[in-house]
């Protein structure tokens, strides 16, 4: 597998990358920030051992596989945003790890976060991090599943972050929380 050099990588620290939303999303899948293998390809969750696109396949979200050294196609993001899908991330600022951002960021990008959804009003959110969430909405008790109201006029659930490093979760459980929050979007 090809992939890219640590210095390379290094390169792409406090990178963004767009956000990857149509008009009117059904379900918005919120990251906690680009890592930097993202932004090296453009494409949101993008890293090998990220459980992302191979949970939205299990979860029958999208039918396609990401190839993560060159990211999503153009055909493949206008398929993700045509299925009703977006993504967006709470902070735009590039890192290695999240724990490398703080709280004072997660909070502004939770407040971003409630401006765009109040622009886009989709049905449902899905926060990909229940500590992040928890921070940025300041909920420190929040736990995975539908949260309660916090002004955002529409459902937001906190769901497991797809990352590698989130040992505790597998793609099969992955699909589950995501395949829930879908169906309440009216997705599945």
């Amino acid at each position: 597998m090809a992939g890219f050099t640590r210095a390379e990588l290094e390169s792409f620290r406090d990178g963004s990358v767009p956000d990857l939303i149509g008009d009117e999303p059904q379900l918005l899948f919120v990251g906690i920030n680009p890592g930097l293998w993202t932004v090296a390809t453009q494409t949101h969750f993008c890293h090998p051992s990220n459980r992302f696109y191979p949970a939205l396949q299990r979860a029958g979200l999208i039918e396609w596989e990401v190839d993560s050294t060159r990211g999503m196609t153009d055909v493949q993001r206008e398929a993700f945003v045509g299925s009703g899908m977006g993504i967006t991330n709470l902070v735009s600022r590039a890192t290695a790890r999240a724990s490398e951002l703080t709280p004072s960021e997660l909070v502004e990008g939770g407040e971003r976060l409630t401006r765009l959804v109040g622009e886009l009003h989709p049905p449902v959110v899905a926060v990909a991090g229940v500590t992040a969430y928890r921070t940025a909405f300041s909920v420190p008790k929040a736990r995975l599943g539908p949260q309660l109201d916090l002004g955002l006029g529409t459902t937001v659930w906190a769901v497991p972050n797809p990352s590698g490093l989130n040992a505790h979760e597998t793609i099969d459980s992955l699909a589950l929380w995501y395949g829930k929050a879908a169906t309440q979007a009216g997705l599945l």
